[in-house]
């Protein structure tokens, strides 16, 4: 951690319950998000000093920012500066919490009678509350936000902002959910922030995810739950019991790390019938690379060295890292089929093809004997994506990457209406 960078600290720009923030004089756009020993509850009803708590908080959601921000997802982090603070782009606020759950419990539960504790949302539940201390945090319909016509950092927020802000919450909580389920614990619900990046005029992920944010109980049990609801439920606040809050606080903030950790090696091995199919091949190397997954290159040919190419086999699958083979050969394609025929790995055939004979080349990958389970994907980085989604079901963090991407196209997609839509006004 950079501890020793002196930063240059400027005025204070705002003050929460549980944290200030900093604009950095030497660094424009970005500010200090500084945590506070301060838990409290139902509104600062219940507030108390908890020794360590900035730490705690502050080492939890720089590891939650640093999993989403390494997946993919667009935040304001930057990075953690020291013990208790961050590093973040400076945003203004959108004064919504975003509500997103897995299953119900809590104030669901008490606004629903009649909904049993536990019932599972699929998809999720997303509601949203307008932050508003004086009035409790009133829950708020769509309808409401749109018509109170927000304007943040120069951007209105429309239709497309509150779409924008749905989606990524729901991409959010799956992507926090997955990476939980690594350590057998159901994220239960949680609550986040977005901001409007005062450069970019882009919607971030904001504020903190720490756990405040969450519900969070190991193997499914709220008996065990290790979140801020135990301080909530407390009856009277004793120093044990604080010992107790404390303690699970800590939990959270050391299991937080191994959410980073892979649980699963992976590889791609990439066959090509000769060289000349190497930028075809780099291509799938590329996109290995942006899933976080190795992927190396070989040179062989089923048909000229078939002996060759089985002892190629024979090397990967003998040192117990799962892999995927993708099988690149033009012309008559029989490194694919004759891997597949000899491998219990999956194969994919993607065969660079060319107009003059491409038509016709492309049935050797797909026309098979039985007993071979090749796939067939023409384009490289579909077949390196096809992979990935192979090793996403065994690795989290691969999955998430996959998760991000998907939000981000849907996310672009929709900008580009926008623009379109605006441009023809």
């Amino acid at each position: 951690l950079s501890t020793h960078v002196k930063l240059k600290v400027g005025q204070k720009l705002n003050e929460g319950k549980t944290k200030q923030i900093f604009e950095l004089l030497d660094q424009p756009g970005l500010v200090l998000v500084q945590s506070k020993d301060q838990i409290t509850a139902g509104n600062a009803v219940r507030k108390d000093q908890m020794e360590g708590k900035a730490a705690i908080a502050n080492k939890t959601t720089s590891c939650v920012f640093q999993l989403l921000q390494e997946s993919g997802i667009k935040t304001a982090f930057v990075k953690q500066h020291s013990d208790t603070a961050f590093i973040a782009s400076h945003c203004e606020m959108i004064p919504i919490e975003w509500v997103c759950r897995r299953v119900a419990t809590g104030s669901f539960l008490k606004r629903n009678p009649g909904v049993k504790e536990g019932y599972r949302f699929s998809p999720l539940k997303m509601e949203m509350f307008f932050k508003d201390d004086a009035n409790n945090d009133p829950q708020w319909s769509e309808e409401q936000l749109l018509e109170a016509k927000f304007c943040l950092a120069g951007l209105t927020i429309g239709q497309c902002e509150v779409d924008i802000m749905n989606r990524s919450t729901v991409a959010i909580f799956e992507i926090l959910e997955k990476a939980w389920a690594t350590q057998n614990c159901t994220l239960v619900d949680m609550k986040i922030e977005f901001g409007v990046n005062v450069k970019t005029q882009e919607i971030v992920l904001a504020d903190v995810i720490d756990n405040d944010s969450w519900r969070l109980w190991p193997a499914g049990d709220r008996s065990q739950q290790k979140d801020k609801q135990v301080y909530r439920d407390l009856k009277e606040v004793t120093p044990e019991a604080m010992q107790m809050v404390k303690r699970n606080f800590e939990w959270v903030s050391e299991r937080v790390k191994l959410l980073l950790e892979p649980r699963a090696s992976s590889r791609v091995v990439v066959l090509m019938g000769s060289t000349s199919d190497m930028a075809h091949c780099e291509k799938i190397r590329k996109a290995c690379t942006s899933y976080g997954i190795p992927c190396v290159l070989r040179v062989t040919s089923a048909h000229k060295g078939p002996d060759e190419t089985l002892r190629i086999k024979a090397e990967y699958e003998g040192d117990g890292i799962p892999t995927v083979f993708v099988a690149v050969a033009g012309r008559s394609n029989g490194l694919g089929p004759v891997m597949s025929g000899n491998t219990a790995y999956p194969v994919i055939n993607c065969p660079p093809l060319t107009p003059d004979w491409g038509s016709q080349d492309v049935w050797s990958s797909l026309r098979m004997p039985s007993g071979l389970g090749c796939s067939t994907v023409l384009s490289p980085e579909a077949s390196a994506q096809f992979a990935a989604q192979i090793f996403g079901l065994s690795d989290h963090l691969v999955w998430c990457k996959l998760r991000a991407s998907m939000l981000n196209t849907w996310v672009s997609l929709k900008l580009a209406d926008k623009k379109l839509q605006a441009c023809s006004l």
